[in-house]
């Protein structure tokens, strides 16, 4: 049993564990920033992340690596215009690596709104 909040993702509508895509999990129980270790299916051991998101949400912006070191894959941040100040329509901008699936960073993406859902801010 773990107190990091977990997170599966699974191929279309599937729970079955061979449909398993990858699992996140928090990195620690409390967090100022929020950091997300990323194991894909095949990483059952989850002793080394295959991928690390680090952001913040109050900035509305993150960075995703890839593994445990410093080569970013992915970012996001928000982007400011006239529309976003007055209507309060948020915008952002999401820059994707080549060779780096879409949908998965969109995945890790909505997983960070979660986080911030639950903490109610």
């Amino acid at each position: 049993m773990s107190a990091h909040s977990r997170w599966q993702v699974f191929r279309g509508n599937s729970k079955d564990p061979a449909d398993l895509l990858f699992t996140a999990k928090t990195s620690s129980i409390f967090q100022l920033r929020t950091r997300l270790n990323v194991y894909l299916a095949h990483n059952t051991t989850e002793e080394v992340c295959d991928f690390k998101v680090e952001g913040s949400w109050l900035e509305r912006s993150c960075v995703i690596y890839a593994g445990d070191s410093s080569t970013i894959v992915a970012q996001m941040h928000q982007r400011y215009s006239a529309e976003s100040i007055l209507l309060g329509k948020d915008k952002f901008m999401v820059t994707v690596y080549p060779n780096i699936d879409y949908a998965f960073i969109v995945s890790l993406i909505v997983i960070l709104d979660d986080i911030n859902s639950e903490d109610g801010s």
